[in-house]
């Protein structure tokens, strides 16, 4: 439950701690002494859009810290991530809002974003304001609060899941018949391109090879000359081998005589001889390898051109080629293969789809079933609330195809009929205000039975009405916070006579600045409070008694 809420700088308020109960809470207090500002407030806290015009006047930064109390297996805790509450450790949301705009949101004095705020604030309070718009009054929310009541949460669950299954087949066989019919479409070029490629029969590392072989080809007359200049210079004049072997002998003659100092010398000479040898051998065989075909040039350069200009083409490496003819294949084979793949991706797709339609039936029928039960419950709170000749029923129809979903193939609508006779239509468009109210306080009754916010705030519920209606608007409140906390602003004084817990909000003027203050009434006070709802300005002994009448009953 809402355990405290503190107001800093908000509005008319300067400073404000509340500290509610349990059961039913109400707050009283005379039209524009600051009732909404409470409400507004709250909201910031729960994750509301923060404005500047709810900043004090002159004030730098204002703030709302709402403090809650909840039991360890609350649902908000599965969806707070990584904050983390010790057991028993109080929920505390905060939001602060400076004059520049900008605001800070934090759970447990960890900051997170606004969105994670509004997310907690949803599961742990829901306000009904006077004009509401959302929740039992947003048709869109119907089917979920229907499904809510007849516990199908396991049925839409498993119709969710069906459903994506569906999707996921039905967007697998439009994907294959978009590429058979694009396939299909592209066959004549599809068949040229193969043909084209397999006759240009492109190997893998071909063209480095061929680049290779053209650069040889294209230098090959003048590595030649470089040979043969190597060789005449080699061989010219007697040759350099006929002078090593002359200085060879030379050396010879005098070796015996030099005490093994020319040994060097002659080892030396004798390897010069033998690489010189070696030269010559290589330089012939290096001619005679070049190929000085013009014809084998302009061959390779044919083929290498060739496969350069497919590759242009085709707008990839030439290394790509094979694969891309091994893609192009399998394109052409798939227009081939194609009615095969595609009748066996609608069988899937039936199958997922009937799989879907027996899934969204059962759920329907359901449904049908949970909307009698409570169509039946609303309308036995009806009567009380003196909505007798009233009628309330949850409408169950097909949605058109195209707006089937993961939740089935229902819309559902909450409808009245007010007056005898007369045609139901959706529950904001035909409810009065006063009866509107009394709608969605029976809605709220019968919900809450299978689940609900554990924090129900309602602003003016009793709106428009009175006498004994405001009677049974005050007892199904009361009946309503024997599970839950309730939090009413009412002008009626039966419903605040039915509350357990009673404050009392009035605005002052000090020191020519307007303030909203917050009183907990005690047993007396409370009397003169409902008295003074009774009578007015002018408080009657009548009055009293009438107040205390109504406390006591």
């Amino acid at each position: 439950m809402l355990e405290q809420l503190s107001i800093r700088n908000i509005v008319l308020i300067e400073k404000l701690d509340l500290t509610f109960e349990d059961g039913l809470c109400v707050l009283t207090g005379e039209t524009g002494a600051g009732k909404s500002i409470l409400l507004d407030s709250l909201a910031l806290a729960l994750g509301a859009r923060a404005d500047t015009s709810l900043l004090r006047t002159g004030a730098e930064q204002g703030s709302v810290t709402a403090t809650f109390s909840l039991a360890p297996t609350h649902s908000v805790f599965e969806i707070m991530g990584d904050i983390e509450v010790a057991p028993g450790e109080p929920l505390i949301l905060r939001r602060s809002l400076g004059a520049d705009g900008r605001s800070r949101a934090s759970i447990n004095d960890q900051a997170v974003s606004a969105g994670l705020l509004r997310a907690v604030g949803e599961v742990l309070v829901e306000i009904h304001g006077q004009n509401a718009e959302r929740g039992l009054l947003d048709a869109r929310s119907h089917r979920a609060l229907l499904d809510q009541y007849g516990r199908l949460s396991r049925e839409v669950s498993a119709t969710a899941g069906k459903f994506e299954t569906l999707q996921a087949a039905e967007e697998k066989l439009t994907r294959a018949l978009q590429e058979i019919e694009q396939a299909r479409v592209d066959e004549e070029y599809l068949r040229h391109v193969i043909e084209e490629l397999t006759e240009l029969a492109s190997e893998e590392g071909e063209e480095e090879a061929l680049a290779i072989q053209r650069s040889n080809l294209m230098h090959a007359e003048k590595i030649a000359e470089a040979l043969r200049d190597a060789e005449k210079a080699l061989t010219d004049h007697g040759g350099v081998e006929n002078r090593i072997r002359t200085a060879t002998r030379a050396v010879e003659r005098v070796i015996e005589k030099a005490a093994g100092k020319l040994d060097p010398v002659l080892e030396g000479l004798e390897r010069a001889a033998i690489e010189m040898a070696e030269a010559q051998v290589i330089i012939n065989s290096v001619a005679g390898d070049l190929d000085m075909d013009p014809a084998g040039l302009e061959a390779v350069e044919e083929r290498l051109f060739a496969l350069r200009a497919a590759a242009r083409k085709h707008k990839c490496e030439v290394a790509d080629l094979p694969k891309l003819l091994q893609s192009f294949v399998a394109r052409l084979q798939s227009v081939e293969d194609g009615d095969r793949e595609v009748e066996a991706l609608r069988r899937a797709a039936a199958e997922a789809r009937k799989e879907f339609m027996q899934a969204a039936s059962k759920l329907s029928e359901q449904r049908v079933s949970a909307a009698k039960k409570m169509d039946s419950a609303v309308m036995a709170e009806l009567e009380p609330l003196k909505l007798g000749a009233a009628k309330f029923m949850t409408a169950v129809s097909e949605l058109p195809e195209s707006n089937w979903g993961p939740a089935g193939i229902d819309r559902v609508s909450f409808q009245v009929a007010t007056n005898p006779g007369s045609a139901a239509g959706p529950l904001l468009k035909i409810a009065s205000g006063g009866e509107l109210s009394r709608f969605m306080l029976a809605l709220k009754v019968v919900l809450a039975q299978v689940g609900s916010a554990p924090t129900l705030i309602f602003d003016e519920v009793d709106r428009g009405v009175g006498g004994a209606t405001a009677d049974a608007v005050g007892d199904r409140l009361r009946r309503l916070a024997e599970g839950l906390q309730v939090l009413v602003v009412t002008h009626s004084p039966q419903v605040a006579a039915a509350g357990q817990a009673h404050w009392n909000i009035r605005k002052s003027e000090m020191n020519n600045v307007t303030i909203t203050s917050v009183d907990r009434l005690d047993p007396s006070a409370r009397t003169e409070e409902i008295a003074r709802m009774l009578s007015g300005a002018s408080i009657t002994a009548e009055a009293r008694a009438a107040a205390l009448s109504l406390i006591e009953g």
